[in-house]
């Protein structure tokens, strides 16, 4: 086995014989293969200092051969190396292009450079043959960009690393109580007064220490179709989420008329600037109906549905969503009997249900976290408003019993819970259970830890991060569309902590989404740490500021900044 990350499904090798790239090396590309064409061109031959010019026959002896081959999955490729040339070879043009990331691996830590520390230089990749597909079709990462704001920089670099590690998802949070991320043209206070925070809480909520600055910041139209088409390039899908109807106030703090006027002067909110679960949330009025429809219409015209593999979704939160002021609103209440609901989560479920059918309509899926399942047996199947109408005759009714529409989709993140109800009722699952894959949460018991999170979570918990729940037969069990790490980012106000929180860890789970792994408990996790101290090398070459395997390093402790360790962590899967 070679020390790639993730590991290839089978590797057969020759050593007594290399492919040398060098300057007579050429490429060939075959109809639908360009996206990898131009990578290999702008990333590899950069790294190398190599033109890789285009060959005019592809039996031409030093050719890297690019090709489609319907024999092969989905994703899969065959990568061929023989003395004479490179065959990648993808059953779809993602394929090709995660063939090009193995290649890549295969030349060494410099070909992770932006250009070549030992110029002129020749570059060798063993004879062999690597053959491999994914698990799992979602193999995501969650960036929350709302908490501390991303630069678009930032950004385009994730999706570059995501692609270096073969995940195909970028769940992008772009709304929360602490900030709006996203420019909506026919709401410009939305990024006017919602995009940014006079002070921030450092550290934990429990924290005594502020940030006395203000912080924001926010994508453009233009920033996001760059972001989305980067993206595409790589094979990677964005997927929005526009939170509802909590992690609303930065929302509200804009538009006071989106909040419960009738029981708070929401004229006096601003954009939150601690942590935590705001009690300031959306009221359930035509008012915010109509002005959410509004935000969802610009957002997809900037994320399209052909924008790859998972293009139709658009995620909505619906968690997290404190019922008091509802409970006290006389409006809330009204549009409670109105719609013949039992109580305030109904009056939720009703809410996430609108923009369901809403979404349904218009040949989206909904995805939201998994408190959408909560509450929508009843609000379901009554209360449908606003422009609904124009759904295709019979589409409001095409609802499963949760409520939701057959299509929606839910992120199961209290743990399996949330993915096995939902994989029971017919609703496809993206798993993301917090105990597992947050990578916010602490990699370390130590008292050097920076700013310590939630449940101790090492490099070999993730590696045995097991997606599928126990408890699922296996049609229910393919409902299961793949797995989702998520960085929280309240407690990383810079990209380098990101780094920190993210690396090495995203690696064991990009193996745990792409690789097919024994059981939890089989894993050989002393063979994957020997594989990730050549991996160390590709890292550092990219620049990515890990957690060492021996701890953090001076400068990435955070000494006196408190966090929120959680005692008494379940045990992993």
């Amino acid at each position: 086995m070679t020390d790639v990350i993730p590991a290839p499904r089978a590797v057969e090798g020759t050593a007594s014989h290399v492919f040398r790239f060098d300057a007579d090396t050429s490429l060939w590309a075959a109809p639908g293969t360009g996206t990898t064409e131009r990578w290999l061109r702008a990333a590899l031959g950069a790294a190398l200092g190599l033109p890789l010019p285009a060959a005019a026959d592809a039996d031409a002896p030093g050719t890297v051969r690019l090709r489609l081959d319907d024999a092969l999955e989905p994703e899969g490729y065959r990568l061929t190396v023989t003395e004479g040339s490179v065959e990648i070879r993808g059953g779809d043009p993602a394929g090709v292009f995660w063939g090009a990331q193995t290649l890549r691996q295969l030349l060494g830590p410099d070909a992770f450079r932006r250009a070549p520390v030992r110029p002129g230089a020749g570059r060798t990749v063993p004879a062999q043959v690597v053959e491999d597909a994914p698990r799992f079709r979602w193999r995501g990462l969650l960036l929350d960009v709302a908490r501390h704001f991303m630069p678009k920089d930032g950004v385009l670099r994730y999706l570059d690393l995501m692609a270096a590690h073969k995940l195909n998802v970028l769940h992008l949070h772009l709304t929360d109580d602490q900030g709006w991320r996203i420019e909506i043209e026919r709401y410009p206070k939305l990024t006017e007064v919602g995009s940014w925070r006079t002070r921030t809480r450092f550290g934990h909520r429990t924290s005594p220490l502020w940030e006395e600055k203000p912080h924001g910041g926010y994508y453009t139209q233009d920033d996001i179709r760059e972001i989305v088409a980067y993206a595409a390039e790589r094979h990677i899908t964005v997927v929005p989420e526009i939170d509802v109807p909590g992690h609303s106030q930065a929302a509200i703090a804009a538009y006071p008329e989106l909040g419960n006027t009738d029981v708070v002067d929401t004229t006096a909110l601003t954009v939150w600037d601690d942590w935590g679960v705001s009690r300031n949330v959306l009221a359930p009025t035509d008012t915010t109906l109509r002005f959410y429809e509004g935000v969802l219409e610009e957002v997809l015209g900037l994320f399209p549905a052909d924008a790859g593999q998972f293009g139709a979704f658009v995620h909505i939160g619906g968690d997290e969503c404190p019922k008091d002021q509802w409970r006290a609103s006389p409006t809330a209440q009204a549009r409670i009997k109105e719609l013949g609901l039992a109580d305030e989560d109904e009056l939720q479920a009703w809410f996430v249900g609108h923009f369901d059918k809403w979404l349904a309509a218009r040949g989206r899926r909904l995805i939201g976290w998994d408190e959408i399942l909560e509450g929508g047996r009843r609000a379901g199947a009554t209360g449908v408003t606003g422009d609904e109408a124009a759904a295709p005759a019979g589409e409001a009714a095409a609802v499963t019993g949760t409520g939701l529409t057959a299509g929606a989709a839910v992120s199961s993140w209290r743990g399996y819970a949330g993915g096995i109800a939902a994989a029971r009722a017919g609703h496809d699952v993206v798993m993301c259970p917090e105990q597992q894959v947050y990578l916010d949460h602490r990699q370390d018991a130590g008292a050097d830890e920076p700013v310590p999170i939630g449940f101790v979570r090492t490099l070999e918990d993730v590696y045995r991060f097991e997606p599928v729940p126990d408890g699922l037969d296996a049609a229910r069990a393919r409902r299961v569309l793949g797995t989702q790490a998520n960085l929280w980012t309240e407690v990383m106000e810079t990209t380098a902590r990101v780094d920190y929180q993210a690396f090495p860890r995203l690696a064991a789970f990009a193996e745990v989404a792409w690789s097919a792994l024994p059981a939890p408990q089989e894993r050989d996790f002393a063979a994957f740490e020997r594989r990730m101290s050549t991996h160390y090398r590709r890292l550092d070459a990219l620049g990515v500021g890990y957690r060492p395997p021996t701890g953090p390093l001076p400068w990435q402790r955070r000494p006196g900044v408190l966090g929120r360790p959680i005692e008494g962590a379940p045990p992993v899967r």
